[in-house]
């Protein structure tokens, strides 16, 4: 078997995550503002809509993947689902600035269901082609590489926000639509013309069913699975704690952004895709912070990594609270956000890994997504009501004492804190889970 991972394949496997990931964040950025300034929504009935795509994930992920499981076609399993996906997906995104130009309410409401759909029926798919064609021993480097890419997908629509959104309460978005709808169309092309999933899967199959001939030549037959266990009271209660903290710190973060956009405008005075600056920062800080928060957690551990990405994250919202203008210095503010939100991201879910072993550890990995999807389906809302019925400015305050929660919570977990071991290459210093 391969002992070295195909970089270059798995660049193109990773093309349509990045695809995914440029949709998302015009999504989380560019939705709300058409909601707000050409249908005069209210921000509740705006966070129901953001909300949306997080409910329809908990219902479609799984179908759709399911199903793409038990397909088998010329192009593979994953292909067609995801050259489908993108060409309705596509179809439907395009409709959206026509409707906000011809202030077509129930026509948008209609393209955005139709896109959330489309980016439902292939992101399961798009996800578990990594897996499908990379040897199990290759897939935290792999898994690295994709990450990489998703965050270019989401730096390259933030460049296009800053550079194609006009100013004014209602610029045209038609040049931004255009740019994401090609950006995605090209990935997908590249992907389908350069992978063979089907010829490649045949591949590995071949390759890990010799390997495993010669595995099972050499174990014992003693060396059989464990029985799975029942987690300890002890470890049970440090797990709920823990899921409870991540409750926390994504209602903080998805509450500040979904709504950063809309308060730019309103707090900030910023105009057309100025707010970009900031998460774009926020961003590739988060990219290079990944290697250096490697180094510190296998140094003090990952919980007190963690403890201290949310005291950053919180001292942050906090600051942010008393900044009525904007200027430059906040993007200092977002470099530490984006530094805190991976000290987080990097170490939360191996800490539910280590303390779910020799238990059902697939259990506890869609209990750690049930958390983390339910408060983003939570915080628009919840952010929503109070933005629309008390003032923008509660949008900080929140995050900050939600990160406050998110911290107190933390200090009762008792359990999973270990020292990761140094990794085998630096890039695998980017393999987190989303």
């Amino acid at each position: 078997m391969n002992k070295k991972l195909n970089y270059g394949r798995t660049f193109l496997i990773g093309l349509a995550f990045m695809s995914i990931s440029s949709f998302w964040q015009v999504y989380d950025n560019i939705i709300p503002l058409i909601m707000k300034n050409t249908f005069g929504l209210g921000e509740t009935i705006t966070g129901v809509i953001m909300a949306l795509d997080n409910v329809l994930a908990l219902f479609l992920l799984p179908i759709f993947g399911s199903l793409s499981d038990k397909v088998d076609t010329k192009l593979g399993k994953r292909t067609p689902f995801i050259v489908a996906g993108t060409v309705l997906a596509v179809t439907f995104m395009l409709i959206l600035p026509f409707a906000d130009k011809a202030v077509n309410l129930p026509l948008f409401v209609g393209a955005l269901f139709g896109v959330l759909v489309s980016m439902g029926l292939y992101r399961s798919p798009a996800v578990a082609l990594m897996p499908d064609l990379t040897p199990n021993h290759l897939r935290s480097k792999a898994n690295a590489v994709i990450n990489l890419l998703g965050a270019v997908g989401g730096v390259y629509s933030l460049i296009m926000i800053k550079v194609l959104v006009g100013k004014g309460d209602r610029p045209s978005y038609v040049p931004l639509f255009m740019s994401i709808a090609i950006f995605m169309v090209v990935s997908i092309i590249v992907l389908v013309s350069t992978i063979r999933e089907k010829k490649l899967a045949i591949q590995l199959a071949a390759e890990e069913a010799a390997e495993k001939a010669v595995t099972e030549k050499v174990v014992n037959k003693s060396s059989e699975e464990p029985t799975k266990t029942v987690l300890a009271p002890e470890v049970k209660r440090s797990m709920i704690f823990m899921l409870i903290s991540i409750f926390f710190w994504f209602t903080a973060y998805n509450a500040v952004t979904t709504a950063f956009s809309r308060y730019t405008t309103v707090v900030w005075k910023l105009e057309g895709g100025g707010f970009a600056d900031c998460l774009m920062v926020a961003t590739v800080a988060a990219i290079c912070s990944y290697i250096p928060i490697g180094f510190l957690a296998s140094r003090i551990g990952r919980k007190k990594t963690i403890m201290g990405g949310v005291v950053l994250m919180a001292a942050c919202y906090l600051a942010a609270t008393f900044v009525t203008t904007y200027h430059p210095i906040i993007n200092v503010a977002f470099a530490l956000i984006g530094v805190a939100w991976a000290s987080i991201n990097v170490n939360s879910y191996p800490m539910i890994v280590a303390m779910s072993k020799g238990a059902d550890i697939g259990k506890f990995t869609g209990t750690y997504y049930t958390f983390s999807m339910a408060a983003q389906i939570m915080t628009p809302i919840l952010s929503g009501i109070l933005l629309e019925n008390v003032a923008y400015t509660t949008l900080f305050p929140y995050a900050f004492g939600f990160s406050v929660l998110a911290f107190l919570a933390m200090t009762q977990v008792r359990h999973g804190d270990v020292k990761p071991a140094k990794k085998e290459s630096i890039l695998e210093n980017f393999d987190v889970e989303d």
